[in-house]
């Protein structure tokens, strides 16, 4: 198994970018309340197909925690019962950490896919730990470091448990944001520790390094303004609709001016550190890369908000924005440990 961790510790930060793209899919489809509860979908491992499965149903066997819809309002089975013919309201508790009760199959099948998407990348993570302490003897960092990402994912569960609870608060998002982006950096740590031989080809530049720290501070600071500003578009959609997309960005707060000036200073810097790396030959070949993302950002941006958010480049903007953080972080360790 050891020969194979550093595959693992690459399936395990694919499928952390996986969930931001499920993720990003769900909020651009307004579908974080697909799934009231959590971590259940209306108390079914496999969420109802057809809203009638969620409403009250003579001589029907109800397990505990199932939930239905009655006069706009959920309500979940305190035990495992068959209901008789008619209904009794003794069977049934009132669902108190929110009062949304709406079923949209297509929202809560968005969601399902998304948490499932959480299912996969937690079983990966536990073959990440699993792996790792083959190497406890040997190099004890490849073991903090793995579990200190599991704990991560632990702490991202809850936090999405709380996103639910809290019907999507914006302050929760941005954290469970954040937190994905902390994770993001541990694996790419424990990668880089297995990359060293990569180090030998590049040379080290202290002002180019602290060039790459802003980069990342940068990429941070949009990332979480950019989750307020989808925050914002959220609560125009809920308020004009879906098919009203043109008043997504109408009237924006501050955030989303700042957001989106603040991208001048993200490609001055990212710029900047493509031509120190060529002309001082450093060797290093993320630069490149990164300013190609950076071109995506903002040309999916402009998109955005010019033509009345066509499908999919809210999904593109976010997952490229998780991915730039990432090479810019990679590039920091590669610089920080390369020859003088």
């Amino acid at each position: 198994m050891k020969k194979h961790f550093k595959t693992i510790v690459k399936a395990a930060l694919i499928s952390v970018y996986v969930i931001f793209l499920a993720g990003s899919i769900v909020r651009m489809t307004g579908s974080g309340m697909g799934c009231p509860d959590w971590p259940k979908c209306f108390g079914y491992y496999i969420p109802p197909s057809d809203e009638a499965e969620l409403l009250w149903q003579p001589d029907k066997l109800y397990n505990k925690g199932m939930m239905i819809i009655q006069n706009e309002s959920l309500l979940v089975a305190e035990k495992n019962f068959t209901s008789s013919d008619t209904f009794k309201k003794d069977h049934w508790q009132t669902y108190t950490k929110h009062d949304y009760a709406v079923f949209n199959v297509y929202h809560t099948w968005t969601e399902y896919i998304n948490r499932l998407a959480s299912v996969i990348s937690g079983l990966i993570f536990l073959l990440l730990i699993y792996t790792s302490l083959k190497f406890r003897k040997e190099n004890k960092i490849l073991v903090y470091l793995s579990f200190v990402a599991f704990l991560g994912m632990l702490f991202e569960a809850w936090l999405g448990k709380t996103v639910i609870d809290s019907v999507l608060k914006p302050s929760t998002i941005t954290i469970h944001m954040v937190v994905g982006l902390l994770i993001i950096g541990l694996l790419l740590k424990l990668l880089h520790l297995l990359s060293t031989k990569e180090e030998r080809l590049i040379r080290y530049n202290k002002t180019f390094h602290y060039l790459l720290l802003i980069s990342v501070a940068f990429s941070i600071i949009q990332i979480a303004m950019g989750t307020q500003v989808r925050q914002f578009v959220d609560e125009q959609v809920k308020l004009f609709g879906f098919d009203n997309k043109q008043m997504s960005l109408y009237n924006p707060s501050i955030v989303f001016y700042i957001h989106r000036s603040f991208t001048i200073a993200i490609v001055l810097v990212n710029l900047l550190i493509f031509y120190k790396n060529e002309t001082l030959k450093l060797n290093f070949r993320l630069p490149k890369y990164i300013v190609g993302l950076i071109i995506v950002e903002a040309l999916t941006g402009i998109l955005m908000y010019y033509s009345d958010f066509p499908i999919g480049t809210q999904a593109i903007h976010l997952v490229c924005g998780a991915i730039l953080f990432g090479m810019q972080f990679y590039l920091v360790l590669q610089n920080k440990y390369a020859t003088n």
